[in-house]
């Protein structure tokens, strides 16, 4: 506060920090997250703990635009699903693209940070765990709205200029879908980078496990429309 009152400059928000910015956004208590430099037993240990925290926020987001989108299509609200399903879409390119900066790890140095890690192992992520609680709702979701058109799924794709919407919000859920499948397969290629791919994992269970998720599919009615559509399209196969 100046000599002449406060200013535009002085904090009005409740809490601790010397600006609304920091009082908002609480960036004592995020920046206070990551274990300091006295702490480390690897410099490295700040790349993992913010690629993986700043993971789990995106991961967040993005489970919750997806919740609040499946209950947008029960109620009919098509255009608002979509809007929120694309930003979840994106949400997940930007967790995707986070593992890059895992690769600036040594494989010899990590090693030296897997060994405070404890039992700690990805698939006790909260944000894993969430995004594959909210695919089953969404799933339900999408298979009504297209049931109370009167369509189906392959009805809904064949005209889909006729239900443009509708169209669109099936489009999205895939795109969702392939997106978390594209983040399990970079995750799994960057941890065989690291510690190899016939190896166990902190909790004991095989590298080559995660990579068989790379296999799994939340939505396979989706998947399995392409070969139905190709077929219908050319039914002697040429």
């Amino acid at each position: 506060m100046s000599e002449l009152g406060p200013t535009l400059k002085d904090p009005v928000l409740p809490g601790e920090g010397g600006s609304d910015y920091e009082r908002y956004l609480r960036t004592g208590e995020l920046l206070a997250l990551q274990k300091t430099a006295d702490e480390w037993v690897h410099r490295d240990e700040l790349l993992f703990q913010t690629v993986h925290q700043s993971s789990e926020l995106w991961l967040m987001l993005a489970v919750v635009e997806v919740a609040e989108a499946t209950r947008l299509v029960d109620a009919g609200e098509t255009g608002g699903a979509i809007r929120l399903l694309r930003r979840a879409v994106d949400c997940m390119k930007i967790v995707t693209d986070n593992l890059d900066m895992l690769e600036h790890l040594p494989p010899w140095e990590y090693m030296e940070v897997r060994k405070v890690l404890g039992h700690g192992s990805g698939f006790d992520s909260p944000g894993f765990r969430a995004v594959h609680h909210v695919m089953k709702p969404l799933e339900h979701a999408l298979q009504g709205a297209v049931e109370r058109a009167g369509l189906t799924f392959r009805d809904l794709y064949v005209h889909g200029r006729e239900h443009e919407q509708l169209y669109q919000l099936a489009e999205l859920v895939l795109e969702w879908d392939e997106r978390v499948v594209m983040w399990r397969a970079r995750h799994f290629v960057v941890v065989e980078r690291i510690i190899g791919g016939g190896v166990v994992g902190t909790q004991g269970t095989p590298v080559e496990v995660l990579g068989k998720l790379i296999h799994s599919r939340a939505f396979p009615d989706l998947w399995a429309l392409r070969d139905e559509l190709t077929t219908l399209a050319f039914p002697t196969g040429q």
